[in-house]
């Protein structure tokens, strides 16, 4: 489409967020790079899907700056998130792809294409035509990737996308996730399972109470937290906090 140059690196710095008199992002500054995959840790409250919001721009930070390499088109936007609880349209799981390629400015010669690929990718083509919201809850996830993927993102955001989700459920949204970013797509994501993010991150980025504590690369993370914080949460103290 003749884009100049690449969305990434996106640039934080001294993002700050409060609502409701509440402060839920405090001072963050990170450099988020193409290429590795990014997992946002932290015990519960501690900012995480709000930052991921921020930098998708769907909050705008109270103080400091979110600012992508390049600009990101309103309309034909690079960049695509998948939510916890994803969104499913009254209509089938080939429509729900379709029309999200229509509002983003595919080609109408170019959805069909993309639909059945997508749909292929993440083994749901034989539930095409089956309305969306009476997919399992994995379907349902399954299907939401798939959407964003036929959407071809230089950057995806996952928030918790393994919520709730059987092992066998998950074991199919880890397959996925790792086939998007194989495809040349930057993974962002957030996640309370330690399991998925030993699986699924290159580098960490760790929150507690809203403040950056970390951003290191996963397997230092992992064996050698620097921070008392991370320590205690690896260990479980903070999972509850």
């Amino acid at each position: 489409m003749g884009y100049p140059g690449t969305l990434l690196p996106l640039q934080l710095d001294g993002v700050t967020f409060t609502a409701g008199g509440r402060t839920i992002l405090e001072g963050i500054t990170a450099r988020i790079e193409a290429g590795p995959r990014t997992v946002i840790l932290g015990p519960n409250g501690a900012g995480k899907s709000v930052l991921m919001r921020v930098c998708h721009g769907l909050l705008a930070p109270t103080a400091g700056t979110v600012k992508w390499n390049v600009p990101d088109r309103p309309g034909r936007r690079r960049q695509a998130m998948v939510f916890q609880r994803p969104v499913m349209l009254r209509r089938s799981a080939w429509d729900n792809i379709t029309y999200a390629l229509k509002l983003a400015g595919v080609a109408r010669k170019d959805r069909d294409r993309r639909a059945q690929a997508a749909l292929e990718q993440v083994g749901l083509s034989r539930l095409a035509q089956s309305q969306a919201r009476v997919l399992s809850v994995g379907e349902q996830q399954r299907l939401a990737l798939a959407r964003a993927w036929a959407m071809r993102p230089e950057v995806l955001f996952l928030d918790e996308p393994t919520a709730g989700l059987d092992p066998t459920a998950t074991g199919e949204v880890h397959r996925i996730i790792q086939a998007i970013h194989d495809a040349g797509t930057k993974i962002v994501m957030t996640t309370h399972n330690l399991g998925l993010a030993k699986y699924c991150a290159d580098e960490i980025l760790f929150l507690n109470e809203g403040r950056l504590l970390e951003q290191t690369p996963a397997e230092r993370f992992f064996t050698q937290p620097a921070s008392a914080k991370a320590h205690a949460f690896l260990c479980g103290e903070l999972l509850w906090h």
